[in-house]
Parts: structure tokens; C-alpha cells; sequence
């Protein structure tokens, strides 16, 4: 008896101790990959290029939730190039983009952050005006059985999907929108058209061709998934985007005994790991990290249980893989280049805002 109480004394002791280590590790990593930050911003405010508002309106959004002030000289520059780019439509955008929802939509994140004093009220209104009107619903022709209906695609021509929808979903929620609005409760039914879930709330033909509550990449023309196919024409879920869909449904208001929610975190359980975007590989794996922080955070958990059975001191185990894969100059990569992994000033900003959600 004795031995099994010395054992978990020790298994106690040896998590306590990761858990102080990695908490002390988070003010250094960010510190780090802010000094990159300041060195990589152009003169214009931006990062990347001129035309990269979504990349500066991340990096502002992680500087910020970091700790640096709007008035902070380098925030405040960057601010200022998101308002510059603010068109007469509302849209914070490149004004050739073809990126207009994503770009608003997290533009939104980097202006709600910074809006303590109210400076930012009317840009946000417009954003969000801008937003409503981009939203796949009756103004666009489509019936509300539609695939596509609730959606946002990265502008009003190209087809909804999963990642725009939950950056919109999370744009709105956090310029004040309630649950309840109707732009919220569309973009649900979309987004519950996404889960690979046979229900009330998707009757699609591939929804119960997986049916193990994941989700997929659009629901739209039949339905896509960045992971492929199965054997029986069903999509298959993967890491990233089931995240993003939990996090969207609770932003929605659904509760932990909907049935949505009940199955997409079962597919967590299963699926849980901080090694790989599960699905997708290396692919898409630092969207994952942040989306995988975001999601936890909302659902106010500390120790995850996986589908062995196993607790997961989410929160250091995630700041101890992020701190395995920070480059000697603070910032992070992806060497599977793809949604512009490739680009440091996009990574960093994705990890400065997982490790916001360590806290």
C-alpha cells in the first residue's frame, strides 16, 4: 500500500514540477517571439508584405493578448495599417483581396483587443456590417437546406467553409454579438452541417457515411475535406477544423449535453495529441496548436481526459511543445509549407496566441 501511495506521490510531484516549468517558460517564449516580431514589422506597419492584412491583423492580435498595450509603439503602427485598409464597404481588406472575410474577420480580433477605450467602436460596426452582408443566407438566392446556407467563404463569390465560418463565428462573438443574433444561429446551421453527425441538424446524403462527430472541411456542394475520402464516399474529419467546429457550436450557445457538442468531444478524446494535426499529418499543425488552445479555453477544462482513459495537464503539455519547436530567434515555422505555414510572422503570431490561452 505504501509503495502505491510513494508512486503517485511521485507521478504528483513530477507533474507539479512541469507544470511550474512550463509556467515559467511561457513569459520568456513570449518575450522572444515579440522581439522577432519588432525586427520582421515593415515600415508601413505591416508584416509579410503590404497587402497581408490577415497575417498583420494575427500578429497585432498575439502582441496584444502578450501583453503589449495598443499605444505600444509597434502595435500602434500596426494598428493603424488594419484602420488604413478599412474600405467604403466596411471590409478590412487588400483592396484587390480575394481574401475579404478572413482578412475582416481577424482585423476584428486585433481591433476588439485593442478597443479598451472605445477608439475602435465605429471601425468594428462597420466590419461587422460588412461581415452580415457576406454571409451565405437568402440574400445570396440559396434556400436554407442549402449546403452552403450560414456559411462565409473568403468572399462573397468563393463557396463557404469551416475556417472562414468559425473565424466569423468568433469575430462577431467578440465584437459583442450575442448567441442569439441571427447571423450566429445561421452560421450554426452551417457549421452542424459540417459535424459527421447523422441528426435533425444534418440530413446531408455523407453525414452518417463516418458519423463519428468530426468535422469536415465545407459542407457545400456536397460536401469537402482536406483529409480525403473514405471507401464509402464519406469525408473524413480531421484535427484543425473539428476544433474549429467545437469552438464555433459553443460560441453558438450549444451546451456540453447537445449532442453535437457530446460527439465532437468525443472525437477529441480519441484523437488527442500535440504532435500532429490529426488527419492532416504536419499539414495545418500550427493552426491546429492555436485552435486546439482557443477551443480548450472556452470549454474551461484543465485536465483533459483522453479516450484511454489519461488526464492531460493541457496547458503545460502544450507550452512544452511549443517550446520543443521555437527557433533560436523566437519565432516558429512549418516546414510542410502549406496555408502559408511557411511564413515565420504567421506561425509566431498563431503560437503567441495558443500560449495567450496557457495562461
Amino acid at each position: 500500500m505504501n509503495r502505491h501511495i510513494h508512486l503517485l506521490t511521485a507521478i504528483l510531484a513530477s507533474t507539479l514540477i512541469a507544470s511550474l516549468t512550463s509556467a515559467q517558460d511561457l513569459p520568456a517564449m513570449q518575450q522572444k517571439a515579440i522581439q522577432f516580431l519588432e525586427v520582421t514589422q515593415a515600415a508601413d506597419g505591416s508584416w509579410t508584405s503590404s497587402d497581408s492584412v490577415g497575417i498583420s491583423g494575427l500578429v497585432i492580435t498575439g502582441l496584444l493578448q502578450s501583453g503589449r498595450p495598443a499605444d505600444d509603439p509597434v502595435v500602434a503602427k500596426g494598428l493603424k495599417f488594419l484602420i488604413e485598409h478599412q474600405q467604403e464597404s466596411g471590409g478590412i481588406h487588400a483592396q484587390a483581396s480575394r481574401h475579404q472575410n478572413y482578412e475582416t474577420c481577424i482585423a476584428m480580433l486585433a481591433l476588439t483587443e485593442a478597443n479598451t477605450e472605445g477608439r475602435y467602436t465605429a471601425a468594428i460596426k462597420k466590419a461587422e456590417s460588412f461581415l452580415r452582408g457576406l454571409q451565405w443566407d437568402e440574400g445570396e438566392g440559396i434556400e436554407s437546406t442549402d449546403g452552403a446556407y450560414g456559411g462565409a467563404g473568403y468572399d462573397s463569390k468563393q463557396r463557404p467553409d469551416m475556417s472562414n465560418t468559425q473565424f466569423m463565428i468568433e469575430a462577431l462573438r467578440k465584437a459583442g454579438v450575442p448567441e442569439d443574433d441571427p447571423a450566429i444561429q445561421k452560421a450554426l446551421v452551417f457549421v452542424s452541417r459540417a459535424q459527421n453527425l447523422e441528426s435533425s441538424h444534418n440530413n446531408l446524403p455523407y453525414a452518417g457515411k463516418v458519423n463519428d462527430g468530426g468535422f469536415i472541411y465545407t459542407p457545400a456542394k456536397g460536401g469537402e475535406s482536406k483529409a480525403g475520402t473514405t471507401e464509402n464516399g464519406g469525408h473524413k474529419s480531421y484535427g484543425s477544423i473539428t476544433y474549429a467546429g467545437l469552438k464555433s457550436i459553443i460560441y453558438a450557445g450549444l451546451k456540453k449535453d447537445d449532442d453535437r457538442v457530446i460527439a465532437a468531444t468525443k472525437w477529441i478524446r480519441s484523437n488527442y495529441t500535440l504532435r500532429e494535426n490529426p488527419g492532416m499529418g504536419q499539414q495545418g499543425l500550427y493552426y491546429y496548436l492555436q485552435m486546439f488552445a482557443k477551443t480548450m479555453s472556452i470549454m474551461e477544462v484543465t485536465d483533459f481526459e483522453d479516450g484511454d482513459g489519461k488526464k492531460h495537464d493541457w496547458k503545460s503539455e502544450l507550452i512544452q511543445r511549443l517550446a520543443e519547436l521555437q527557433q533560436s530567434n523566437g519565432s516558429w515555422a512549418n516546414p510542410a509549407d502549406r496555408w502559408y505555414e511557411g511564413d515565420a510572422n504567421l506561425v509566431t503570431a498563431y503560437c503567441l496566441m495558443a500560449l495567450h490561452s496557457c495562461k
